[in-house]
């Protein structure tokens, strides 16, 4: 008598790109070249950005007062040709996703990546958190000038509700299996 074998319970916890969107905020030339590990940040949202085109996560990208703060970095431009234009710091009024219960696409959860920390970023999250989505914040792939001002930011947000991250936990979690093409295309971004 064979049995056949139970069905594979992934945790809940974990990240799924069926129910993901990405969120790149305020990477803009003017800001980056004060933000502490400036490179490291862009770096890991490029990675971000790509990653989620390969996988089919849905990106929106947000820039703080163009006019005066220049536009999103050439690199993550590229990719994204659609950015939101915001004065507000927080993010969350110009994506127009209403609550997480009124979205019918069914994706709670969203990865905020970009800059700067302790405000746009920090200020995003709580609102999407009271709109109650599932917040990941890949903490390598945040920046704010000072790192204290980072570092007090990621622990607030983490005692707020949001998960703490990295980019290529992110990645890995979206892409759930190795040997597919798709895993191919992430592995060389996270080497």
């Amino acid at each position: 008598m064979s049995s056949s074998p139970a069905p594979y319970l992934r945790s809940p916890s974990l990240l799924n790109r069926h129910d993901s969107r990405l969120l790149i905020v305020d990477m803009q030339d003017r800001i980056l070249p004060v933000i502490s590990n400036s490179d490291a940040v862009l770096s890991n949202c490029l990675r971000l950005v790509q990653g989620a085109q390969v996988l089919q996560v849905p990106i929106s990208a947000t820039e703080q007062y163009p006019k005066g703060l220049g536009s999103t970095n050439s690199a993550l431009a590229r990719l994204l040709p659609d950015r939101l234009e915001k004065l507000r710091f927080s993010s969350a009024e110009v994506l127009n996703w209403g609550t997480a219960a009124e979205d019918t696409s069914g994706r709670f959860r969203v990865v905020v990546a970009g800059i700067e920390t302790h405000v746009c970023i920090l200020q995003t999250v709580f609102d999407l958190l009271a709109a109650g989505f599932e917040v990941h914040v890949p903490a390598d792939a945040v920046g704010s000038r000072v790192e204290s001002n980072r570092q007090t930011a990621l622990d607030r947000m983490a005692l707020g509700g949001a998960v703490i991250t990295t980019t290529e936990s992110v990645l890995l979690e979206w892409c759930e299996v190795a040997g597919t093409a798709e895993f191919k295309q992430i592995s060389q971004l996270i080497r």
